[in-house]
Parts: structure tokens; C-alpha cells; sequence
């Protein structure tokens, strides 16, 4: 399968650009190209589209790669960059390294060129995938923030020509320091600081002081018990007639929670995300045959060899047994069956290292093994892959050969190659059990999630079980396909995850929220869309978290949508939620009747529930039950 690259060449030899595109294709990469020569040239270029590689000639008629390096670099744009040369000394490549250029290669030696463009596609996705994640931090962290209005909230005073300080009575508790033994100057403060963000405390302080603009702060105290506290503070200097700073004031506020809730659901989407690329990498299919059948035509040809085949290891039979080859005369390799033992073939599998006969002639008894063939000199080199033996690729020729450097390592490169291609096609038969096995670990991970929301909001304790089996119930009733189950399972199971971003005085209130208390509350459907909004696995289950306070009529939130604006599964999740919440014990009411429940969900519909949800509520679950 062919694989697509857009490549940008900075290169003034149309031939040698030619060359290093016939060695991609021969690779598998469909190339879409631009060649450059001058510095105007690849300015403009790089707009032009997406490219996915630069492969730059070190020495141009009117620029060199260092240059090239600094209009990458001034354009903003993070790309693989490659050098070629056809000489080039160790201290200039060293200089184009910490320039920025990621590897360098020979003109003409160009076995390493596919190789090193897949590792470096490799290492720019992860790259990207860095920036994202960071992005998607930054985010949540400012989506956070804004949770934290309500709540306690300690004050500080401090006179700064006298260095004392003044508390607020909730500032003493948040500091955990007794009003009669706390000394109230800058410097008992600062010891109470944890001692990895003292540095970044005074900093801010002082930067605050000379005008800087960052008046908010988060640090660690450190409380009697050793435990640690995160305080978010909000300052700012008050000044003399003069303009002449005299006190310093502000605000403190605990959000341990936030921040620990935080690290905690950062730590899960990273484990999601890095269980996603595992998934993605082990379940690309291909013909193993196909794959080594092009790597030895490879080998022929860039080798400049006769023959060439791959030998696999049977470790139930200790033999070496013939998989494909190129180059003979006769069919009569294909039934080759080699002993480990007593062969040159298993000495490269049992000493793990290259094995060569210069003169097959010496060796009587491989001529009658191969008759017609009239080899002269082989070569065998063990396939490793992830420190294990998979077999031994073989090389051929009909004459001498006088290899040099760069022909071995064009060899042990196909050798590598190899070697993977079979540890993979090993992995094919359990890609369903892994399949299963990610599922699982998918879909426990969400589990755990929505257990730890049980747990931390307990009037909702088993709501989430409940809920989701009537949703389900009610799904298939209602003929959605069974293939969109498993979306709707996990969109109920993460229906309230954005509850995580509710403080705790609030979530947990005993009695009626007040009216700035339910603003609070009414963000999180959206903070559950920001939060798994970067998850690809999650994508088709964030109807529910997102939608599952929108009404038919409109009225809803968090985006007013109104009938088939919609999701069904959120407008299915609906009529279950709100049964559940009505039939079971609040910590502020008693359980309602089935008939008193029946009465509102009938008088709700169409104002607050899909009518036909509703009818199909009541036939399948309260038909069933009643």
C-alpha cells in the first residue's frame, strides 16, 4: 500500500532529485512534489500548501541549508528537515544539527532515505500531537478557572514599609497557622510556601511590583500534618499620592481539588490517547509476502546481486524454512529446510551476527543443496526485531563481491526492515484479541470515571447503573442500530463527567442552589464537551455529556437547541434521567410515586421531552413494569 508524502526539494540537480524520488517510490511513497532553487523560491513554497518533508542539497548555487534552516524557522512551520551532500564533514553536520536540521545523508547513498523520512514523519507527529495535548491543557486549565468564584476565600493586607501582615479568619485556616502564634510578616509567610515554588512566589510578587501584568497565581503551602495545599491568589499593589507602592493585597482561595481532579483527568486522556496510537499502529494489515517479495527485488537491484531469499525460524522443528526469494533458476528452494545445527545459515541465527562465504566453491555440500544455481558467495544475516530472532535474510551472487561500508549497511537496513514486516504479520493474529483487550481497557477507564462521580456526588450513587440500562432499553426499542449502542453506553456513562469542574460547596449543597450557583452548575455539559472534544475514541458518545440538558421546546442548555436539533440518544437520556432523579431519595426529598412521575414526564412532553420518546418511554419501560 502506498503511502503519500508531499515532499519540498531544495535541490539545483533535477537528476539527483530524480533519484531520491525513485528511491521513495520504490519504498512505497506516492510523492507529490516541488523542486526550489533560491531562496525567494522556497519562501513562497512554503505557503503554497501542506508539506509534509524538506529534503535540502547542502551547497547551492545561491544559498547553502543553514539558510534554507532560517527561513523554516522564521516561517513558524515545524517540519522534518533532511540534508544531503554529497560532502560533508562531520563538524559542518554537527553545525546543521543544532541548527535544526534532523538528519543528513550522502548524495547517492540513499538506502537510509526511507528509513529516516518514516522516523522523522514519526517523531513530527509526535511533535504535533505534544502541541495539541498542550493546547488542550491550556485549555481545560482556563475552562477551570472559571469554577472557582465560589467558595471560600481568605484576604491578605501587607503594609510594606512596617512588613506585617493581616488576615482574614478563612486566610488562617487556608494557610493552617493559629492567629496567636503566626509572627504575620513576609517572611513567615514565605516559609509556609513549599519550597520548589518559593522562587516562582517572589517572582510574581516582584513582577507585580514593577508593573508586570499577571496579577493571578497558583503554589503549594505546605500545612502542619506535611501535607501540601494548592492556593490560587489574586494580588495588586496599592500606591501613595506619589505612585510609590505601600501595600500589597489580595485574595486566596483553596483549589486542591480542582487541581488534583485535574492532573487526575489528564493523566486518563493521556492514557486514552496513548492506547489510541497503539490501537492505530498494530491494526494496519498487509500481505507479508507481497512486502518481502518487493524488499528482495529491492535487494537485487540496489545490491547488484543474483539472487536473494528469506528464511523463516520454526522453533517447534529448529529449522530454518524457506518463506520467498528472488533471482533462482529453479523452484527446488522453495521446499529448503535448514538445520540450526551444523549450517551456515543457523550460525547467523544462533550467533546473532552477519554470516559470509566468500567462495562457495569450498563448500561442496551447499552447491549440491542449490544444483544449476553456480552461486559463488553468500551472505546471511540474522532478522532481529525487539531483541528476538525471526529468520535470516540471503544474499546470493554468481561472482565475487567486494562489498564496502555502504553496501552492508544498505544490507543490514533490509534486514531491519524485514524483520519487522514479520514481527508484524506475527501480531496479525492477535490484533482481534488486542482489539478486545483496548476495548476493555477503553471502556474500564470510562467506568472508573463515572464510578468516581458516583462516589464524589453520592446523591446520585447507582443513578448512573440505572440510567443506563433503561437508556439502552429504550434505544433499542426505539430501532437504533446495536452497532451504536456502545456510543450511547459510554455517552451515559460520561453523561455528568463535567461535574468534575463543579466545586464541591456547590455539587454536594443539601438544599436549593441559588440562582449564581445554578450559572456555575449549568457549565458542565460544556466543560464535559471541552474535555472529551481532543478524544478521537470518544467522538461519537458526546451527544449525551453535551446535550442531555437541552428541552424540546428550546428552553434548555447549554445552546437553547429545540426538538430534532437534538441528538435522539440525548433526547432518549432525558426522559430516563429525569425518571430516575423523581422515583429515588434526594438528600433534599423523598422519592416521588411511579404515578406521580408518570404525571410529570406526561406533562412534560413536548415542553421538556420528545413526545414520541416519551410514547415509546411509556409502552417499553413503564408498559413492562406496570
Amino acid at each position: 500500500m502506498t503511502k503519500p508524502l508531499h515532499l519540498l526539494l531544495v535541490e539545483d540537480s533535477e537528476d539527483d532529485a530524480r533519484l531520491m524520488l525513485r528511491e521513495l517510490q520504490k519504498v512505497g511513497y506516492e510523492v507529490a512534489w516541488k523542486r526550489v532553487e533560491t531562496q525567494a523560491a522556497l519562501k513562497q513554497t512554503l505557503t503554497e500548501q501542506a508539506w509534509d518533508l524538506i529534503i535540502c542539497d547542502y551547497y547551492l548555487p545561491q544559498f547553502d541549508a543553514l539558510h534554507a534552516l532560517e527561513i523554516l524557522k522564521d516561517s513558524g512551520m515545524d517540519l522534518p528537515f533532511i540534508i544531503v551532500s554529497g560532502t560533508i564533514g562531520e563538524e559542518t553536520a554537527v553545525t546543521a544539527l543544532k541548527a535544526g536540521a534532523h538528519d543528513f545523508l550522502i548524495k547517492g547513498n540513499y538506502a537510509r532515505l526511507g528509513p529516516a523520512i518514516e522516523r522523522e514523519l514519526r517523531e513530527a507527529d509526535s511533535r504535533r500531537e505534544r502541541r495539541q495535548a498542550i493546547e488542550a491543557l491550556r485549555e481545560k486549565e482556563r475552562l477551570l478557572s472559571e469554577a472557582q468564584r465560589i467558595g471560600h476565600i481568605g484576604s491578605w493586607n501587607w503594609d510594606l514599609a512596617a512588613d506585617t501582615l493581616q488576615f482574614s479568619d478563612e486566610m488562617y485556616r487556608l494557610l493552617d497557622v493559629s492567629p496567636q502564634e503566626f509572627q504575620h510578616n513576609s517572611n513567615e509567610l514565605l516559609a509556609l510556601i513549599h519550597p520548589e515554588d518559593r522562587p516562582i512566589m517572589e517572582n510574581w510578587v516582584d513582577e507585580l511590583r514593577g508593573g508586570g501584568q499577571i496579577n493571578e497565581l497558583d503554589f503549594r503551602i505546605r500545612l502542619r500534618d506535611g501535607s501540601a495545599r494548592y492556593l490560587h491568589c489574586s494580588g495588586a499593589y496599592l500606591h501613595d499620592a506619589s505612585g510609590r507602592p505601600v501595600r500589597f493585597i489580595g485574595t486566596a482561595q483553596d483549589v486542591t481539588e480542582r487541581k488534583l481532579a485535574e492532573m487526575q483527568i489528564n493523566k486518563q486522556i493521556n492514557r486514552l490517547l496513548a492506547l489510541r496510537r497503539i490501537d492505530e499502529v498494530i491494526t494496519s494489515s498487509f500481505d507479508l509476502r507481497l512486502i518481502l517479495n518487493t524488499l528482495l527485488r529491492q535487494a537485487l537491484e540496489q545490491l547488484q546481486v543474483d539472487a536473494a531469499d528469506v528464511l523463516l525460524l520454526n522453533e517447534d522443528r529448529y529449522t530454518l524454512d524457506y518463506l520467498t526469494g528472488q533471482g533462482f533458476r529453479s523452484i527446488s528452494m522453495e521446499n529448503l529446510q535448514v538445520p540450526l545445527n551444523n549450517s551456515y545459515t543457523g550460525r547467523a541465527v544462533l550467533e546473532r551476527r552477519l554470516v559470509q562465504i566468500a567462495d562457495m566453491k569450498a563448500y561442496p555440500l551447499l552447491i549440491r543443496k542449490m544444483p544449476g544455481e553456480e552461486f559463488v558467495c553468500y551472505y546471511g544475516i540474522p532478522l532481529i526485531n525487539k531483541g528476538k530472532v525471526n529468520g535470516v535474510l540471503e544474499i546470493f551472487h554468481r561472482a565475487s563481491l567486494q562489498p564496502d561500508p555502504e553496501w552492508m549497511s544498505f544490507f543490514e537496513t533490509l534486514a531491519g526492515q524485514a524483520a519487522i514486516a514479520i514481527d508484524n504479520a506475527g501480531l496479525f493474529e492477535k490484533l482481534q484479541r488486542s482489539n478486545l483487550e483496548l476495548g476493555l481497557a477503553y471502556n474500564a477507564t470510562i467506568e472508573g470515571w463515572s464510578r468516581a462521580l458516583d462516589l464524589r456526588d453520592k446523591e446520585t450513587e447507582g443513578h448512573t447503573q440505572r440510567v443506563t440500562e433503561m437508556t439502552l432499553k429504550l434505544a433499542r426499542y426505539m430501532g437504533i442500530p446495536e452497532e451504536q449502542l456502545v456510543h450511547i453506553h459510554r455517552g451515559v456513562l460520561l453523561h455528568d463527567i463535567g461535574k468534575m469542574g463543579v466545586p464541591d460547596d456547590i455539587l454536594l449543597k443539601p438544599g436549593p442552589l441559588t440562582e449564581e450557583e445554578w450559572e456555575i452548575m449549568r457549565r458542565h455539559p460544556q466543560l464535559a464537551y471541552d474535555w472529551l472534544a481532543p478524544i478521537s475514541f470518544l467522538q461519537q458518545s458526546l451527544e449525551i455529556p453535551y446535550c442531555h440538558h437541552e428541552k424540546w421546546d428550546g428552553t434548555g442548555y447549554p445552546r437553547g437547541l429545540k426538538e430534532e436539533e437534538i441528538p435522539l440518544s440525548a433526547r432518549i437520556f432525558a426522559v430516563a434521567d429525569v425518571w430516575d432523579a423523581l422515583t429515588n431519595d434526594r438528600p433534599y426529598r423523598k422519592a416521588w410515586s411511579k404515578e406521580e412521575a408518570l404525571e410529570y414526564i406526561r406533562e412534560n412532553s413536548g415542553g421538556h421531552f420528545d413526545p414520541q420518546v416519551v410514547n415509546a418511554f411509556l409502552e417499553r419501560i413503564v408498559g413492562a413494569d406496570m
